[in-house]
């Protein structure tokens, strides 16, 4: 099945789950939301109620004495209150308060008085000082429930001492015309939301398709040795990829080598390109904000990966394919190490690093390419911060002996597992950082390289005191 069709069917797909859990919204989220928010109000009227209920209990007048009264006074007043268009015309709370044995002293509708509600949850947990709340039936065979929320009475001379318990109950009903009006404007937007999705998901996939389908065409025409011309420009991502490309196949032109090197380009291409398909796929759902943007800033680091992996390419493949250095000169690898810490200072801001350089005092030469020996430094850095946890440090050391110049770059990272030691060299072979994101697996084949144009050496292995320790030793001149 072609990309184009899958994305098609995808994007079906995409749009029937959004609908699907529009619904689940709803039915998972706002009802209990709209009941959670209800308990924090019923949490919070309970203790201030009974607070304004202590004195009337101490003194065994709870039952007609002020508190009662107020209650009373309260249950008859009109709101006259508009809440989202629905007008509410009465007091809906219910108060109980009972004793410390959990009798019931006082009923606001009269009708329990002298019950035993020690047993029911609210009353229970109160009473022996934690939080109490329930649910229950309105009636023993109706399918309307009431919330109640308790509230312990101290004795205002002893706070400590617990004298009664306050109970309000509001019936759960009462928010249904809430819950129902959310369920509307969930619908109602999610419809639109679900629209938009559609169209930009459509635009979006015609778009990523027509780019991505001629630069497939391209890259299998060239891996086939074709004449054929690059891809139109364009002014974004896909276009610098479609340019690297041109200028990959223009370096390796005519090299013996060629076929082998864009085999392996197409295929470390797979990934990238399908964590850009899956993106995209992603961004045609009803997303937030932060998410869409993740996404998107997803597909530009697939887009920066390809590139990268490209360049580093063609610079290995330049290494390789030499048995001696095009150029030799005097190189003082003191002044090598300033350059590169300076190069990748940004880097170690960003990443809340510290660099720390050793062993630079004095020069120290040998002979060789100053650009492909910086590369190799950069590249030996370059892995060192990607996987050194923030706040931490980076080593870079310069040492002499035995004839050789060594220099050695010591990170604080998970080290090197058993099973990647001996593959840490091979071409496109990366191991996960941190992040998740894998490098592009050819940095230190390269260095490999440039130390064996320079009769020199490359490691890389773990160090005792926890992190990797990279190297690259040279003979002195």
């Amino acid at each position: 099945m072609r990309l184009g069709l899958r994305l098609f069917l995808g994007f079906f797909l995409i749009v029937g789950l959004a609908a699907f859990f529009v619904m689940r919204v709803f039915v998972d989220e706002v009802k209990p939301g709209v009941r959670q928010a209800m308990e924090s109000t019923l949490v919070d009227t309970a203790n201030v109620l009974a607070a304004m209920a202590a004195d009337d209990m101490k003194a065994g007048r709870i039952a007609d004495g002020r508190f009662a009264a107020d209650l009373a006074r309260v249950r008859e007043r009109d709101p006259g209150a508009m809440i989202w268009s629905f007008p509410k015309r009465s007091i809906d709370y219910r108060v109980t308060v009972t004793d410390a044995r959990g009798i019931v002293v006082f009923d606001s509708e009269g009708r329990e008085l002298g019950r035993d509600n020690s047993r029911w949850n609210d009353v229970y947990r109160t009473l022996r000082g934690e939080y109490g709340a329930r649910s229950s039936p309105e009636a023993p065979d109706s399918e309307r429930t009431v919330m109640h929320v308790a509230a312990p009475i101290h004795d205002p001379q002893a706070p400590d001492t617990l004298i009664g318990v306050l109970t309000v109950a509001k019936p759960n009903h009462s928010i249904e015309p809430f819950i129902e009006a959310s369920q509307r404007s969930i619908m109602r937007q999610g419809a639109w939301l679900i629209g938009l999705s559609a169209l930009v998901g459509v635009l979006m996939t015609a778009w990523l398709m027509r780019g991505i389908g001629r630069l497939n065409r391209y890259a299998q025409a060239v891996a086939a040795g074709e004449p054929v011309p690059p891809p139109p420009p364009r002014r974004d991502e896909i276009g610098d990829l479609g340019r690297a490309l041109e200028d990959m196949r223009s370096k390796l032109e005519g090299k013996a080598y060629v076929e082998q090197y864009v085999q392996s380009l197409t295929h470390e291409m797979k990934g990238p390109l399908a964590a850009i398909r899956g993106a995209a796929e992603l961004l045609q759902e009803p997303l937030p904000e932060a998410e869409r943007q993740r996404f998107a800033r997803n597909i530009q680091e697939q887009q920066q990966r390809l590139t990268e992996t490209i360049d580093k390419l063609l610079a290995l493949a330049e290494v390789e394919q030499h048995g001696w250095l095009q150029r030799r000169e005097p190189v003082d690898l003191a002044a090598l190490l300033g350059e590169a810490a300076e190069a990748i200072g940004p880097r170690l801001a960003g990443a809340r690093l510290q660099l720390r350089i050793e062993g630079a005092e004095r020069p120290l030469r040998v002979q060789g390419d100053t650009f492909l020996l910086r590369q190799a430094i950069a590249n030996l850095l370059d892995n060192a911060v990607g996987f050194s946890p923030a706040g931490g440090t980076v080593a870079l050391v310069l040492e002499a002996g035995d004839g050789h110049a060594r220099v050695r770059v010591l990170d604080q990272g998970p080290g090197v597992p058993d099973y990647a030691a001996a593959r840490v060299f091979e071409r496109f072979y990366s191991l996960a950082r941190p992040g998740g994101q894998r490098s592009s697996g050819l940095g230190l084949p390269f260095v490999r390289e440039v130390a064996r144009l320079h009769g020199g050496e490359a490691w890389l292995a773990n160090r005792d005191a926890g992190g990797a320790e990279a190297g690259l030793s040279l003979p002195l001149l």
